[in-house]
């Protein structure tokens, strides 16, 4: 069995994006709340009994989220164009080096119920 113990954030962005479907308003500067959740996978520590504190998450995410809120996230770099894919890929490099056992990643803009999930390869 394996475990899995999820942390989930939001922040407040603006984006453009140049597509063919709905072209005019996603060209325009516009903005959305995103919600995103990272889990971690893996067996409990025999002397702690967390797979990870969550304290430990909880501190790699307040460090990231300042990077995106309030942001206009085609500013910033490794982002670019600014999909929920690239969101996903984004936070998974910035949060990996310090969470072992990041296994999944997923942005969500409850407001219109668009998603992307970025899962780590299967073993």
């Amino acid at each position: 069995m394996n475990y899995e113990i999820s942390q989930k954030f939001f922040f407040d962005a603006a984006h453009t994006l140049k597509r063919k479907i709905e072209a005019d308003s996603s060209r325009r500067i516009h903005g959305h709340t995103y919600n995103a959740e990272v889990t971690l996978s893996g067996q409990p520590d025999p002397h702690t009994g967390m797979v990870v504190d969550l304290g430990l998450v909880r501190q790699a995410v307040e460090q990231l989220r300042p990077q995106l809120d309030h942001h206009l996230l085609d500013d910033i770099k490794g982002l670019e164009p600014a999909t929920l894919e690239n969101l996903c890929a984004f936070i998974w490099r910035e949060l990996a080096p310090g969470l072992p056992g990041l296994a999944v990643v997923r942005v969500w803009r409850e407001s219109i119920g668009d998603s992307c999930t970025l899962r780590a390869a299967p073993r």
